[in-house]
């Protein structure tokens, strides 16, 4: 065993102690470490941000891409908003201990399934470093010790704010070692949190598609996948344009860099001449460069949009872009769009936009992603929008958790069998 693959497993031991001893504590105690934790947030919030500019100029120098750094970027502003969500997730329900199903057998047993935590949560992340207050808070309270192992590029911020964590947990009665950073900064250090079967109960992954296919991949201990956001928002041919030129730029430039902005737009070709000047002239307001099919294209040059206009690749329909592009593509029938999203989303997010009760129930049958939206932006898979309070992940995959994962999805079940002298 290499000296990393020891200090990663005495990490892991210490969050199985942890664990053991967080799991009984009552929802009081848990709420007011959180309290303490928002509180220690905001008062040492100077400090984060230091450690995180160091973060955001060695990415700058490395020409990090725009929307990356964004995603890296913490202000004051940023990190009270963190503690907000923290604060959010006090005001939640405790999902430990919540009986799911139960009653008396017919020989006199009573059964209860009960919410139980999953025991000691591993989370292997990219970038942004709120990721490292969100995954803490949420197993926290769902009664889970956290390992965290964000980024190399988020390295400074990361450790300040488990620094400012662990110091806010003392004297709480909650476990200090019930949020611990993974030692290293190698992929040794991934590889040996993916390799601790047995001391991880199961890991997270979020990211981009490369790091949720290499922890899959690799990974010993269970794994529940999020995924990459190629989310499409459909405009029906009976749809509302005005509706829909609203949907779909806010869908795609109200924040480009996270996995709920939209990477394709498809048009039914009944309404594309009326609503693609519209909503290219919109999304060149917004600074969004149009990756076009040859309809999308011929519309834009003879009505003389605004919009910046290139011809679209095959690997334009694969691409979660996660900054100011956006591919469209005019289809002939709702079936069309269907049959485009089936291809190529990643069953994160998909929006239609229709006045049509019909096509509303049919697209929604038909398409099988975590989340579907009707008239509605795809900003909004979001658990805080869910009333989730602050999320792990989003799940796109359909074992336990799927769309956003919050406090329940954090939890497992156990029977509980109360019996008087029973016997079988």
């Amino acid at each position: 065993m290499s000296d990393t693959e020891r200090e990663v497993h005495a990490v892991a031991e210490r969050a199985r102690d942890a664990a053991a001893d967080l799991a009984p504590l009552s929802r009081a105690v848990k709420d007011a470490a959180l309290t303490a934790i928002a509180d220690a947030l905001v008062k040492r919030s100077d400090e984060i941000t230091a450690a995180n500019a160091e973060d955001v100029e060695r990415a700058r120098r490395e020409g990090t891409s725009p929307a990356m750094v964004d995603r890296l970027t913490l202000t004051p502003q940023r990190v009270e908003a963190i503690a907000d969500a923290v604060r959010e997730i006090v005001e939640l329900p405790d999902p430990v201990g919540e009986s799911v199903r139960g009653g008396v057998l017919p020989n006199g047993l009573d059964l209860r399934q009960i919410r139980v935590p999953l025991g000691v949560i591993g989370i292997i992340y990219e970038g942004r470093p709120n990721v490292t207050v969100d995954a803490a808070a949420l197993c926290l309270k769902s009664g889970n010790a956290a390992l965290l192992r964000g980024s190399s590029s988020a390295y400074a911020s990361n450790t300040a704010i488990i620094a400012v964590l662990r110091d806010a947990l003392e004297g709480t009665g909650v476990p200090v070692d019930a949020i611990q950073m993974v030692p290293g900064r190698t992929r040794e250090s991934s590889t040996a949190l993916m390799r601790a079967r047995g001391l991880v109960d199961v890991l997270i992954p979020r990211g981009g598609g490369a790091l949720i296919q290499a922890v899959v991949r690799d990974s010993t201990v269970p794994v529940i996948e999020t995924g990459e956001g190629l989310c499409h928002v459909y405009v029906d041919e009976a749809a509302d344009l005005d509706k829909a030129v609203a949907i779909t730029t806010n869908s795609k430039a109200q924040r480009c860099s996270v996995c709920n902005s939209a990477e394709t737009l498809l048009v039914h070709e009944s309404v594309a001449d009326a609503f693609l000047p519209r909503v290219l002239d919109s999304l060149a307001e917004a600074g969004v460069t149009v990756h076009g099919d040859p309809r999308t294209v011929a519309v834009a040059e003879a009505a003389g949009a605004r919009a910046t206009v290139v011809e679209a690749t095959e690997e334009d329909w694969a691409t979660e872009y996660l900054s100011m592009d956006l591919a469209v593509r005019v289809v002939a029938t709702i079936d069309d769009a269907i049959g485009h999203i089936r291809r190529y989303s990643t069953q994160h997010t998909e929006a239609i936009v229709t006045d049509s009760l019909a096509a509303s129930r049919y697209f929604v049958s038909r398409v099988d992603s975590a989340a579907v939206m009707v008239n509605a932006s795809t900003r909004f898979t979001d658990g805080g929008e869910f009333g989730f309070g602050a999320e792990i992940g989003i799940s796109n995959q359909k074992l336990h958790a799927r769309g956003p994962m919050g406090l329940t999805e954090m939890t497992s079940t156990k029977y509980v069998v109360t019996g008087d002298g029973h016997l079988k």
